[in-house]
């Protein structure tokens, strides 16, 4: 600080201002009238009147002495994400710690680091403002920008910040300058996706519109470029595009799940980066609507479950048929007198049938209601790839049983017709297959894989059913049990479709909440959804998502394999090997507590997870010898990498309406070129390599004297010699 000594004047009164504007009222006063008297000698009484006022009034000059503070200008050093583009957060480095030592005395440097904001780009100007607010107003010099421009939150007029009241009342503004790491405006090529949806309908083309824009001197729209899709790591499709204009692109969804997109534009020539050159987005493809056929063999307790279930379901179109009077049952009415409607056989497992995507057979006897021929199409309506279900009860070890019909051919499981009904309370139970399966894995209320199946107070179990039929062969996959552990629920792939056989008809009273009721709505949607091929419920998956530049990877299986290798290709076309291990145990042994423990011999809930460091933008491919997956990163902040040009144009207005100036640092990391900072009178406030600030003349006041201006004795002696010269005058009349 300087130390400087000021001096003004100022007033002391030695009696009251308001006697002193009294003596002055009645002197005026006396003064008129005596005028008016033509009484000489007035004038020169008055003059003795007002010398005696004025040193009664205390004039006096006033000393001051004060230091001066140094002004303080603020450094905003970028660091966002796009600084991290070539050599710009090296040459930011290097240019703020020369500033920081190349500046002017009395002149004070505030380093503010700004990072990133989360998904609003970078904001400087919220920095300035936050940074400011914490020195004084009369001390603010002004402010260094080190950034790439690429500022989201540049305000259309000067910032209050910069806008300081003066001594004098007057607002002036205070200079922003910008250095920026880099040689000069850069060129860059952007690929925006204009609208994407997020599901797209299995068969029928989905629309995406992109555009390809370019920025930077010597660019302009119209150019040809290339664009490359790829969906989920398949073969990819050129297509050609202009800048500056919005296309749009039509991508076929051949299957149901999710779609991994990416999308690439062949380079600018001479672009800073190729970064936003490429983007991804994802669709989830859904079947358009799923048609179901509904058969229950006759009224019964369970229709109204799966009506309920079904006509929930906006997804799905649902045809319903009971059979309220089989052939068996003629009694003789007359056809114009029956009010039931005729049993559609012809249309519906004829002419219609392969427009369904799942049958449902829910205690259906045959009875001759269906000739061989259409049994036959419902087995081949299953091998060629649809969805049968069957809820079995009595009927089905009864005459005229399906297991007897082309249909039994296509079931996973064998009910002998003698001994093969039993009718005791039991609790269904999972069985270890089914804690695996998705179908039924983690379904509310399960009860342990090895409970007693004549277990009945065992709290929070499903509630009991009483009859159940117990097979004597069963293929494919048994989820759950029944008494004596007997296959309960059995699902079973053939051909290309798929079967599920449910081994009760008593289902229903988990509806009723009997005993504490079950899962009923949820386990007969996971069953529809599985047979209608959902990829969510598949017992082999596969699935890779990257957060946090983390690859996850996750295989369901249910083979209970404790480890899995899997192939991790990231986009760099190197391949990699990652261990998966059973998600309820750790990678390695571990600890606890002091002891050691191992991975179990099987992994009990059928999934495996591994992690992977993942910090390349792109498509990373998972392959575990069957299933594939694909994950793509997704930025923190799409808005930082949008625009990668180093460019002064975002913020040559408001740095001209300042008064400030634009430089550039080059691209020598170890030697960028810096500007002197330092303190102006006057003038320009910025040059080729110096920024300088106005002088604010911010001071604290350290010490203050008083000296009279008019001694006592003075005063006294020249009131006297007036008030004599005006006796004097006034005796000669």
């Amino acid at each position: 600080m300087l130390n400087h000594l000021a001096q003004s004047y100022g007033f002391a009164p030695l009696v009251p201002l308001w006697l002193l504007a009294a003596i002055a009222v009645l002197a005026v006063l006396l003064c008129a009238y005596a005028i008016s008297r033509r009484t000489k000698g007035a004038v020169l009484r008055l003059a003795a009147v007002a010398s005696l006022l004025l040193w009664l009034s205390g004039p006096q000059r006033l000393h001051e002495s004060w230091h001066v503070l140094p002004e303080t200008a603020l450094l905003l050093v970028d660091q966002s994400p796009s600084m991290s583009i070539g050599q710009r957060s090296a040459l930011a480095r290097q240019a703020a710690q020369a500033m920081a030592q190349a500046h002017t005395q009395g002149l004070s440097l505030r380093t503010v680091t700004v990072r990133n904001s989360g998904h609003n780009g970078t904001r400087l100007f919220d920095a300035l403002d936050q940074a400011a607010a914490d020195i004084p107003p009369d001390q603010l010099a002004g402010a260094v920008m080190l950034t790439d421009g690429q500022v989201s939150d540049t305000p259309g007029s000067v910032p209050e910040r910069l806008t300081p009241v003066n001594q004098t009342g007057a607002k002036a503004h205070l200079p922003l300058h910008v250095l920026i790491p880099a040689k000069g405006e850069e060129t860059d090529r952007q690929l925006r996706i204009l609208q994407a949806p997020p599901y797209g309908i299995v068969g029928q083309p989905a629309k995406l519109r992109v555009q390809v824009d370019d920025a930077g001197p010597g660019t302009t729209a119209g150019t040809q470029a290339e664009l490359t899709l790829r969906v989920n790591g398949e073969e990819p499709l050129s297509i050609p595009v202009t800048t500056g204009t919005p296309q749009d692109i039509s991508l076929p969804v051949s299957h149901p799940g999710q779609m991994l997109i990416s999308l690439a534009v062949s380079p600018l020539a001479g672009e800073v980066s190729q970064i936003n050159n490429q983007t991804i987005t994802r669709m989830t493809g859904i079947r358009d609507r799923l048609r179901v056929l509904l058969i229950s063999g006759t009224p019964n307790q369970g229709e109204r479950v799966w009506r309920r279930l079904l006509k929930a379901d906006p997804s799905v179109d649902l045809i319903h048929f009971t059979i309220l009077r089989p052939p068996d049952k003629d009694d003789g009415t007359q056809l114009s007198d029956l009010a039931l409607i005729a049993f559609p056989v012809r249309e519906l497992f004829q002419e219609k049938i392969n427009q369904f995507d799942l049958i449902i057979l829910d205690g259906f006897e045959n009875q001759n209601i269906l000739p061989h021929a259409y049994l036959n199409n419902i087995a081949n309506f299953v091998r060629k790839g649809g969805g049968l279900l069957l809820t079995a009860g009595p009927e089905f070890v009864g005459p005229g049983t399906l297991q007897d019909t082309p249909v039994g051919d296509i079931l996973p499981a064998h009910v002998p017709l003698e001994n093969g009904m039993v009718e005791q309370r039991f609790r269904p139970h999972l069985t270890p297959e089914g804690r695996r399966h998705p179908v039924t894995a983690a379904l509310p209320g399960a009860p342990p894989t090895n409970a007693d199946s004549a277990a009945q107070t065992i709290p929070g179990q499903w509630g009991p059913w009483y009859r159940a039929l117990k097979p004597d062969t069963t293929h494919g996959q048994a989820l759950m049990s029944g008494p004596d552990n007997a296959p309960l629920l059995v699902l079973d792939h053939v051909d290309q479709g798929r079967v599920a056989l449910l081994l009760s008809d008593q289902i229903w009273l988990w509806s009723r909440g009997e005993g504490g009721g079950g899962p009923q709505a949820e386990l007969l949607r996971r069953i529809s959804h599985w047979l209608m091929k959902e990829p969510e419920l598949e017992e082999e998956q596969l699935n890779a998502s990257i957060a946090g530049g983390e690859l996850t990877v996750s295989r369901r299986s249910t083979t209970g394999e404790a480890q899995h290798d899997v192939t991790v290709t990231p986009p760099d076309g190197k391949p990699v090997t990652l261990t998966l291990h059973a998600a309820s145990s750790a990678p390695q042994n571990q600890k606890e507590n002091g002891a050691s423990h191992t991975l179990p011999e099987a992994n009990q809930s059928g999934l495996s997870i591994g992690h992977l460091a993942a910090e390349q933008p792109g498509i990373w491919q998972v392959d575990d010898g069957t299933h594939k997956a694909f994950a793509a990163p997704i930025p923190p902040d799409p808005q930082e990498f949008a625009d990668l040009r180093a460019t002064a144009s975002k913020l040559q207005n408001i740095v001209s309406a300042t008064g400030g100036g634009i430089l550039w640092t080059g691209d020598n990391a170890t030697a960028p070129t810096v500007p002197r900072l330092q303190l102006a009178d006057g003038g320009s406030l910025h040059g080729e390599n110096w920024f300088a600030f106005p002088h604010r003349n911010a001071h604290v006041v350290t010490g203050r004297s008083a000296t009279p201006l008019l001694p006592a004795w003075v005063m006294l002696s020249l009131s006297l010699l007036l008030l004599f010269a005006g006796w004097w005058r006034e005796g000669r009349s």
